[in-house]
């Protein structure tokens, strides 16, 4: 039986790293508008009081290779040696088995290089068992090599992460594309634009509402946002690219799952009832799996992304003790489209994608979310934010409906939970109006949700590059 030779290896490697003989990135790639998170991500990875390996998070397709790419073409226009900068994909056959040490070895003996810094870029790391193990000995003894992991599952590698190498590695977490970096990696013109923080230019609703349309069925994942002929077969792209290879493959790999259809059945299930409240019960009943196995597989999927749960709390926005019911949401709207296709604006389905890519906004932020039913006749709000202490601090209802402009008192869920938790600001969305409702001692605030879901974007976006910034200085200091 024969086994992979090192000249295999060594081959494939100068194919990953063609910047070995031409000293210069891809015209390709330098073509591709960078990720708003560029900036951070290059400090944590060149900074040099950081003696600490970055672990770059994230769904697939979310970007993280690009932005790798970005970081080893800003290496190279800085005037870093071509061959002190390495790219590996993990998940390679050639590669199975291989421990980082000895790759590393490889790359010294096929790019040496000279002296100084080297740079490695080690992409989709879950494939490799016990990564953090092997890592963290590299980040204590070997202060010439500055590393970058990159991974699909994000909680499990964090878990990992967290557990391994406290102090020693620093993660990064890139999520789906948010409406505002959708918007300006488009070519066209985007018909909202913020003017100055928290103030809005709005051109043209007719025009904001096509382009939330798109990013509503594509938008999330930039090669579905940027490439039509991507975007010509996004079924073939989400579910052979993204969904399959986390159900078939990450999945089973790092917990060991054995019914594989089992799980796929049960993801089906989830994403064409996002944004909708189930329970264990129902989902058992449709699906024929038992409960427990359920809330596995749904922790499995969170660990991936691909889904959120949001549970319920009452008019006081308090979590109830034996609650059964919660929401589900698809993390990136897109999914919905590979799964099911696009969706106008005017299908019945289409409130519910619309309250998905809102959550997904919010969700950036890492925002304590809730949803909120009680009473008898069944009130409720869409997303409550909680502070640290539980108390609601923000209530949001969501429709894709201009009816409630003019009709407020139809919100009859909102202004309830408001007035209880005396709120001064709750917020609504419509399609296309704003309108203003003053009650008690506070207002309802209704914008197009579309315009909504760029404030949070903008919003998401700023707040994470300043949690990271703030990071840095932090381990700095």
């Amino acid at each position: 039986m024969k086994d992979v030779s090192d000249q295999q290896v060594e081959e494939h490697l100068k194919r990953l790293n063609p910047w070995w003989n031409s000293a210069a990135m891809d015209a390709e790639t330098l073509a591709l508008h960078p990720r708003a998170y560029l900036g951070p991500v290059r400090q944590l990875l060149l900074e040099p009081k950081l003696r600490r390996a970055v672990v770059l998070l994230g769904p697939r397709r979310v970007g993280k290779t690009i932005l790798i790419r970005h970081l080893i073409a800003d290496l190279l226009q800085q005037g870093t040696p071509a061959q002190r900068i390495a790219y590996v994909e993990m998940d390679h056959p050639l590669l199975h088995g291989q421990s980082l040490e000895t790759l590393i070895q490889q790359i010294e003996e096929v790019a040496p290089g000279g002296e100084g810094t080297r740079y490695l870029f080690f992409d989709e790391i879950q494939s490799h068992k016990d990564w953090e193990k092997h890592l963290k000995p590299l980040v204590d003894h070997r202060p010439d090599l500055r590393i970058l992991v990159s991974g699909s599952a994000a909680a499990a590698l964090k878990r990992q992460s967290s557990e391994s190498g406290a102090g020693r590695f620093t993660d990064f977490l890139l999520p789906p594309l948010t409406f505002s970096e959708y918007l300006s990696l488009r070519p066209e013109t985007p018909a909202i634009s913020e003017e100055k923080p928290g103030l809005y230019m709005l051109r043209d609703i007719g025009r904001l509402n096509e382009q939330f349309v798109e990013y509503v069925n594509y938008g999330g994942y930039p090669e579905l946002a940027l490439s039509p002929t991507v975007r010509g077969n996004p079924e073939r792209f989400v579910k052979s690219d993204i969904v399959d290879k986390v159900l078939l493959r990450d999945l089973p790999q790092l917990y060991g799952i054995k019914d594989i259809q089992e799980l796929n059945s049960l993801f089906t299930l989830l994403a064409f009832n996002t944004a909708e409240e189930v329970s264990f019960e129902q989902l058992s009943q449709r699906s024929g799996v038992g409960k427990q196995t359920i809330q596995r597989y749904i922790e499995y999927l969170e660990a991936a992304f691909l889904i959120k749960r949001v549970f319920r709390v009452d008019q006081d926005g308090k979590r109830y003790q034996r609650e059964r019911n919660f929401k589900v949401y698809l993390t990136n709207s897109a999914m919905y489209t590979g799964l099911f296709g696009a969706k106008s604006p005017d299908d019945g389905e289409f409130g519910h994608l619309v309250e998905t890519a809102l959550f997904a906004q919010r969700f950036h932020e890492d925002a304590r979310l809730n949803y909120a039913r009680w009473g008898a006749d069944n009130n409720e709000v869409d997303l409550v934010e909680s502070s640290l202490s539980l108390k609601p601090v923000a209530a949001l209802e969501i429709k894709w409906s201009d009816r409630y402009a003019d009709k407020p008192e139809s919100l009859k869920g909102l202004m309830r939970f408001m007035r209880s938790n005396k709120l001064p600001l709750a917020w609504a969305t419509t399609r296309s109006k704003i309108a203003q409702t003053s009650i008690d001692d506070g207002e309802v605030r209704q914008w197009p949700a579309a315009a909504l879901a760029f404030h949070y974007g903008v919003r998401a976006v700023q707040g994470r590059l300043a949690g990271y910034e703030a990071q840095i200085k932090d381990i700095t200091a």
